[in-house]
């Protein structure tokens, strides 16, 4: 018996029946099949046919799979709420990872031996990490180098990851029945970033695959990812398909894909310029579906975040387009050059691991639990987040004018791209609005907030808002320009 006979008999029966017993299915098939093996073969094609899946005493019940994209509802965005407000990896979580050490290492997580060796770990990553040019190498060849991974750097990517994925929700742009591709999976962090926020959802079931070119890796990520999904979790795991990205057969990919991820992974890569990298995504996005979304998140470095932005226009050229951050409001391009822009999040919880870890003589060397990234979501239907295009005559100022202004009270549009990079003193923020080459600032003195002006410091990350009344400084130190926003200005989210 085929896995192509037992995949005929399903579309048969699903076709006969809106509901039915997955063990059923052996009453059309001529040869002695396990259920086993029926669920292995009928799993990887259950999205594509509409169906779901549900564990039932030892049986799967096969049903209709409802259509249409997540709205959430008022329970889900309160526990979401609640998990946000002080994200943290669960307890469930830390301890599967905690169990892992012990297994690699043959000792408790928690044995000062195998926290020091961590700690060595932790320092080399940091230190290869950088490095620039050939000299960079990121690679987890070792066990160590996995363990180190999962001690420091894992609890902000999987919490970070959450945050994206969720505002995705929030916009409506993630389906109740989800394809996802993770390309460079590492020990799992998007998978296990999926299966947290999945939990705080209802009725949504999402099919994860994922490509890893380690053998440490996918050795982590056989050991916890599927322990934390649980059998009867709504998140089918895959079994990690082993290649290196840089050479990656498409072939090899599932088709119709509703997200594809690119989670710190390709700023990593040695060797691959920014159009090599960009041929890269084009041709694994060629196998999302058409209203399918990439997501491609970078650390928030000044060099990594720059690089991004590049990266995204290099794919906007190749017809890719922009959902966000980026929002285009003069109809133009934009000069990515110096473009540093970066969300950032509430801090995490510190792990129990990472907590033990900081118990030594230089504990900031190991605390790891400020959230920032740059992050661009891209698709192929060329659906955007923002919309709105500044109208002809309309009296703003383009940042690419700021120049003829200096030391006038100009009215600008818009978006907000960082968080607030400023001191008790003044609050500082990047803007951006597509034209400008140098980058620009609004900065908001903590004597001149009123009413009128707040929303500066409120607006999320990517928001549109119209500054008026506000004064051009040039900042020659810099070689950038300051919107000094004062007591007479007005800043206003765009109405679309």
């Amino acid at each position: 018996m085929t896995e192509k006979e037992i995949i005929s008999a399903l579309k048969y029966v699903s076709r006969m029946r809106p509901e039915f017993m997955l063990s059923e299915m052996r009453n059309y098939i001529k040869s002695e099949v396990s259920l086993q093996d029926i669920h292995r073969a009928v799993q990887p094609v259950l999205a594509d046919l509409g169906l779901d899946a549900i564990p039932a005493d030892g049986d799967y019940r096969i049903v209709r799979a409802p259509k249409g994209n997540i709205e959430l509802t008022a329970a889900e965005v309160e526990k979401n709420g609640m998990f946000f407000r002080s994200p943290a990896v669960s307890r469930k979580l830390e301890r599967i990872v905690e169990q892992y050490i012990e297994k690699k290492t043959g000792k408790s997580w928690d044995d000062p031996v195998i926290l020091e060796r961590i700690r060595k770990a932790v320092l080399s990553q940091k230190a290869d990490y950088w490095k620039e040019g050939r000299s960079r190498k990121i690679t987890y060849e070792k066990g160590y180098d996995v363990v180190g991974y999962l001690a420091y750097q894992f609890p902000v990517y999987f919490v970070q990851f959450q945050h994206i994925l969720y505002g995705m929700a929030k916009e409506g742009l993630l389906k109740t029945r989800m394809k996802i591709l993770d390309v460079g999976s590492g020990p799992g962090t998007v998978p296990l970033a999926i299966t947290d926020l999945y939990n705080r959802l209802d009725d949504h079931r999402a099919t994860i695959y994922s490509v890893e070119m380690f053998d440490e890796n996918i050795e982590a990520y056989r050991f916890i990812v599927p322990q934390y999904a649980g059998i009867k979790s709504r998140i089918s795991v895959e079994e990690p398909i082993k290649a290196d990205i840089g050479k990656l057969d498409t072939d090899l990919l599932p088709d119709k894909l509703d997200l594809v991820v690119f989670s710190n992974v390709l700023n990593e890569i040695r060797g691959m310029a920014i159009e090599e990298k960009a041929e890269l995504v084009k041709k694994i996005s060629d196998r999302l579906a058409q209203d399918g979304n990439i997501i491609i998140i970078e650390p928030a470095d000044k060099v990594n975040s720059t690089e991004a932005r590049k990266l995204a226009l290099a794919l906007k050229a190749r017809g890719l387009g922009i959902y966000s951050p980026c929002s285009f409001i003069w109809g133009t391009g934009c000069n990515p050059t110096e473009c540093w822009s970066f969300e950032q999040q509430q801090d995490i919880e510190p792990t129990r691991l990472m907590r033990k870890m900081t118990e030594c003589e230089e504990p900031y060397r190991y605390l790891n639990t400020d959230i920032k990234y740059t992050y661009v979501i891209l698709r192929r239907d060329r659906l955007t987040k923002v919309r709105f295009r500044v109208p002809p005559k309309a009296k703003f100022a383009r940042l690419s004018k700021l120049a003829i202004h200096t030391g006038k009270r100009i009215n600008v549009v818009c978006s907000l791209m960082s968080g607030d990079l400023g001191d008790e003193k003044y609050s500082l923020y990047k803007i951006c609005d597509g034209t400008s080459v140098k980058q620009v600032y609004a900065v908001l003195p903590a004597g001149s907030v009123t009413e009128d002006n707040e929303l500066l410091r409120k607006a999320a990350y990517g928001s549109v808002i119209t500054i008026e009344n506000v004064l051009v400084k040039y900042n020659e130190a810099t070689d950038s320009y300051n919107l000094l926003v004062g007591k007479g200005t007005m800043v206003s989210l765009v109405e679309e």
